[in-house]
């Protein structure tokens, strides 16, 4: 699982290093890379394992194919998404408009959330948990956890 925060800056050429533990889970899983699109929940870049793309992909393409919803998912998620392998080092060039919609200029925050990451602006970021922990804490009640019974 993709867990905790690390901060790493872009180098001169515009590359970052991806955190070792991100790297470790992504090459388990058996990639060399990881896709990124600009949020659209947020000012962050959405970093998801291939699997995890290729599953959003077959649920959009469940929709019916007229309707309005499947095209607005597609071009918000598919088209703007890209495949950042990892160089030698761990590194990946983030694109200018991810960057830009981000607004991060040098420096970023690798956020773990499970099967997935975020990067953002560290200090937006600060600002979206603080808001973040008081939704959680006023919705705690819905978060259950299910019992499974092996059978």
């Amino acid at each position: 699982m993709f867990l905790s925060s690390y901060e790493n800056r872009l180098d001169k050429k515009g590359r970052v290093s991806v955190p070792a533990s991100f790297r470790s889970h992504l090459s388990n899983l058996g990639y060399n890379g990881v896709i990124c699109y600009p949020s659209f929940n947020n000012q962050s870049i959405e970093a998801w394992p291939q699997d995890r793309i290729e599953k959003i992909s077959n649920t959009i393409d469940s929709l019916n194919p007229f309707e309005e919803k499947r095209d607005f998912f597609a071009t918000s998620i598919l088209s703007e998404s890209i495949n950042l392998q990892f160089d030698s080092e761990g590194r990946i060039s983030l694109t200018p408009k991810l960057l830009k919609h981000a607004k991060i200029k040098n420096s970023m925050l690798f956020v773990g959330q499970g099967k997935t990451f975020q990067i953002w602006e560290p200090t937006i970021f600060e600002k979206f948990k603080v808001n973040a922990k008081k939704k959680a804490n006023l919705n705690r009640a819905g978060l259950k956890w299910e019992l499974q019974l092996n059978k």
